[in-house]
């Protein structure tokens, strides 16, 4: 802020986010300090670049005032974000109830009478970039899931689907094998137990033979 015995001008340092082809605002206010009407008026080092609103006006008793500086759409990097244009704000005392149409170049004129000047610089500052998301989850290690399948994912799916089809195909196959294997179990059991019977019998019949001869 700058203090004058006119005027308060803040800031004195107009601070420009710059960005590439694109039309930047920078705003400041002035107050008055007085019990007088107070003119003012806004000078640049390079006026087809900048455009203020107002560039001329009235400040009322202890009032305040808003000015919007624009700077135009520049089309090229200034070297290493260095800018020299200034401004030149002069205030000096008005007539009681002096309006902006009353203001003359000529009541800017030192040789009238005191005027006081404050010197504005431009200050070009990079944007801040938001936040990204993708950063984040790579920070932590994880990745996105994608919810759609590729070709490769297709295809995999595919072979998958396949077999299943030919694994339900070849299960009456298999069931069928495994209830044969338990009926030869169980007929080679019956087997066993015929012949050991028989050989039994046999065994009883030649001994009943050999006694009666």
């Amino acid at each position: 802020m700058s203090t004058g015995e006119l005027l308060d001008v803040d800031p004195v340092e107009m601070k420009f986010p710059f960005e590439l082809k694109k039309q930047i605002s920078c705003s400041l206010q002035v107050t008055n300090k007085t019990e007088n009407h107070v003119a003012f008026k806004i000078k640049t080092t390079n006026p087809k670049k900048y455009c203020v609103r107002p560039n001329i006006g009235i400040v009322s008793p202890n009032g305040n005032c808003d000015i919007v500086v624009t700077m135009q759409a520049q089309k090229e990097l200034p070297t290493e974000m260095q800018c020299k244009d200034k401004f030149l704000l002069q205030s000096v005392i008005a007539p009681a109830g002096a309006s902006p149409k009353d203001i003359t170049a000529e009541m800017f004129n030192k040789d009238q009478g005191k005027v006081e000047e404050c010197k504005l610089r431009v200050v070009y500052v990079a944007p801040q970039q938001p936040a990204s998301s993708v950063s984040e989850e790579a920070d932590d290690g994880f990745s996105a899931c994608n919810n759609t399948m590729d070709n490769g994912g297709s295809e995999a799916k595919s072979r998958v689907t396949k077999l299943t089809e030919e694994k339900a195909a070849a299960a009456p196959g298999t069931k069928i094998r495994q209830e044969t294997d338990v009926l030869k179990k169980k007929t080679g059991g019956v087997t066993a137990i015929t012949l050991v019977i028989v050989i039994g019998v046999i065994g009883i019949v030649i001994g009943y033979l050999v006694k009666r001869t």
